[in-house]
């Protein structure tokens, strides 16, 4: 069907349909004098369906920030997430007493919940969560506990600055996949 491609252009290309970058970002910060931001970024869904704008740009889905309560925000399968409105959820779930932990949590909750809790239907994309709340506590959490590159699972992780060096973080999981 490409008898102008090479056979390393092939099989890179195959990799990209199987594997494909979506390149979302969620960066959510606290300054010093307590203020709070937040922004996701996204090239979107690889090959997207025309028209398709994912989870980003809608206030509450992919970003959410209250100043009084904290800050949430997503990557993964944008239209899983504006479906339980993932960011204000777990916005709100902090206003309500639960800790960002606990919020995610809920949050991916609703996700499998909308699933009927169907492994076999969710196994097919994933849905990250991340929260900071105003006091300075975080967390990053997952629907799946990685994915399988090359025969191996690759856990996921996200990156924390609090004033020191960066690291990356373990993120906690609604499920586990096995390599």
């Amino acid at each position: 069907m490409f008898p102008n491609a090479d056979e390393r252009t092939l099989a890179w290309a195959y990799e990209m349909a199987l594997h494909p970058i979506t390149g979302t970002i969620n960066c959510l910060a606290l300054n010093g004098k307590g203020e709070m931001s937040g922004v996701t970024t996204t090239s979107g869904l690889a090959w997207k369906i025309p028209g398709r704008i994912g989870d980003s740009p809608i206030i509450g889905a992919g970003l959410y920030v209250d100043q009084d309560i904290g800050a949430a925000g997503s990557t993964g399968r944008g239209e899983e997430n504006i479906r339980v409105a993932g960011a204000h959820s777990i916005v709100e779930a902090m206003r309500h007493g639960m800790t960002p932990h606990d919020a995610v949590l809920d949050a991916l909750k609703r996700v499998s919940r909308n699933f009927n809790h169907d492994q076999s239907r969710l196994k097919k994309f994933d849905l990250n969560f991340y929260a900071l709340r105003q006091d300075g506590q975080y967390a990053g959490g997952s629907l799946w506990n990685g994915s399988v590159r090359n025969g191996r699972l690759v856990r996921k992780k996200f990156s924390v600055n609090d004033g020191g060096s960066s690291r990356l973080e373990d993120c906690m999981y609604l499920y586990e996949r096995s390599a």
